[in-house]
């Protein structure tokens, strides 16, 4: 499995790997993955999650609770719910959203799979989105799983970013360098 020394080094990514080898162990990999995922979507959903995990003055008995009900609520796996109890007991429930992107991360990896995200000014249709996941599939050598979300400030174009790597084909940033451009001319 080859991973960055930054997703391994970092706290959040020592947390995932550490939940990433309990899940594996488990054979319940899939199951983690999917409970993070519906995680996230529940945090961007809510502000006033968001800001809840964010807050140093709730103790971590009354955390504990919350993550409790949050686990109940989306009917979670007992690991991620387990998971969610030592995060709050040990404060560290406000870095969750670095943790579970490092543990998609670590799974994809582990999949051979590389994780994208593309950002277009409109949607993109399901054609639109295979044709180009197979293009950066042929680009990259391995699976691409790809994230698709709406950026209007775009313009038009695409700005596919895989890991560390952006390709910007954005109308926006064409128009910027033509700016800047004829600033400097």
């Amino acid at each position: 499995m080859e991973l960055s020394a930054g997703i391994k080094a970092s706290l959040a990514g020592r947390y995932a790997s550490a939940l990433f080898d309990l899940a594996s162990e488990a054979g319940t990999v899939t199951a983690v993955e999917s409970d993070l995922e519906n995680l996230e979507a529940a945090l961007a959903e809510s502000a006033e999650l968001r800001a809840l995990i964010k807050n140093p003055e709730v103790s971590r008995s009354a955390l504990g609770k919350v993550m409790a009900g949050i686990a109940a609520h989306l009917k979670l796996s007992d690991l991620t719910g387990n998971f969610l109890g030592v995060l709050a007991e040990n404060r560290r429930v406000a870095d969750l959203p670095a943790m579970i992107r490092a543990f998609t991360a670590i799974a994809a990896a582990q999949r051979g799979e590389v994780n994208a995200e593309v950002a277009s000014a409109h949607p993109l249709t399901d054609a639109q989105l295979a044709e180009l996941e197979k293009k950066l599939r042929a680009r990259e050598g391995r699976t691409v799983k790809l994230k698709s979300r709406v950026d209007a400030d775009l313009l038009g174009g695409l700005v596919v970013t895989i890991g560390s790597k952006r390709i910007d084909s954005s109308i926006r940033t064409r128009l910027n360098s033509l700016a800047n451009a004829m600033k400097s001319a």
